[in-house]
């Protein structure tokens, strides 16, 4: 079995929320997000959602579009 991150069933804090914005900000893949925050992607995803935080990369254009 998979160990569970260090933050497993606990609420977010306002820090938290605040940290994972700058990550999704800075183009921080998600499974980063979830090691620096002790959290699974899954909940770095659901979280981000619940937030209206965007995982999407700000700086890459959609696929399938040439110039």
């Amino acid at each position: 079995m998979a160990k569970k991150p260090s933050n497993h069933g606990k609420p977010w804090t306002a820090a938290q929320v605040k940290e994972l914005k700058d990550l999704a900000r800075g183009n921080t893949p998600t499974r980063i997000i979830g090691l620096k925050l002790g959290r699974t992607e899954e909940a770095i995803y659901a979280k981000a959602s619940e937030a209206g935080i965007s995982l999407n990369p700000p700086n890459q254009p959609p696929y399938g579009r040439r110039k």
